[in-house]
């Protein structure tokens, strides 16, 4: 096993993502070379999904594994966000071959459960996985998971508020980070966590992958570097349509900036011949 970087966070029924930090996936990252930079938008094609309420959505996970009773939440956020960013990456026909139906809720976020068990099973490093612990998982697994299933044929990495905004010109990313207590409400109809007040001084409730789907807004300075408060990235959550904007929010880069250590981006992609 190569000499990952893994930081461990307690798994909720809205959080699940674990940090893990490969050291090979580096070979496969691109500085920043100055490209242009425009708004892009990547939006899934899959309802907005519920990672909770599961019962109250049919979901039984006694009747999707062995040995398993059911439960009304998951830690499986990394699913969740890799069956958006599929939705984005693939048309209908590819998605029903791959058992996914992007036109019916629940049948996506069994789906997307199905996926988060993969993803546990691709952690070699950990020692458990689900079924049947919700254990969380990491996106360096769902994209493992995704690779297995020949849905992606690669993925690389990114580590800077530029190549970030670089590669959302191509498509969206999956953005694992630590989730702060105080985001659990997004302020206003933007559903932008800037404008929550305070919210560096809260607590750590957990780790949470996302899907990032679209570079909204882009500014420079007056010296012609790109403005981080005032440059706008959007994320799909996996809460409901009814929590943020239609279950979406935004951020800025000044976030990223702040939290860029503790944050991991992947862009798993398709080889060209495919598109």
């Amino acid at each position: 096993m190569p000499d990952l970087k893994i930081k461990k966070y307690e798994v909720h029924p809205k959080l699940g993502r674990h940090l893990v930090l490969d050291p090979r996936t580096l070979a496969y990252q691109r500085p920043y070379a100055g490209e242009p930079l425009k708004p892009a938008e990547w939006e899934p094609t899959v309802p907005v999904l519920d990672q909770e309420d599961l019962l109250a959505q049919g979901i039984r996970t006694s009747e999707m594994f062995q040995g398993v009773e059911d439960v009304d939440a998951l830690g499986s956020c990394t699913g969740n966000s890799g069956t958006e960013l599929i939705s984005a990456l693939h048309d209908a026909k590819t998605l029903a071959d791959a058992g996914l139906d992007i036109t019916d809720p629940v049948a996506a976020e069994k789906w997307a459960i199905g996926l988060y068990s993969d993803a546990s099973h691709r952690d070699q490093w950990m020692d458990q996985n689900w079924p049947t612990t919700d254990c969380g998982s990491s996106g360096l697994g769902v994209a493992k998971a995704l690779r297995s299933r020949g849905l992606i044929d690669q993925y690389g990495t990114a580590t800077s508020a530029l190549e970030l905004c670089r590669d959302l010109q191509h498509g969206g990313l999956l953005a694992g980070m630590p989730w702060f207590k105080a985001w659990f409400e997004p302020v206003g109809s933007s559903a932008l966590l800037d404008d929550i007040p305070d919210w560096e001084k809260s607590p750590i409730a957990g780790g949470h992958e996302l899907y990032v789907s679209a570079l909204e807004q882009v500014r420079q300075t007056a010296a012609g570097r790109i403005d981080y408060k005032r440059t706008i990235i959007r994320l799909r959550n996996h809460w409901t349509r009814s929590w943020g904007d239609n279950g979406s929010f935004r951020m800025s880069l000044a976030i990223y900036q702040k939290l860029r250590k503790q944050i991991d981006l992947l862009q798993p992609r398709l080889d060209a011949s495919r598109h």
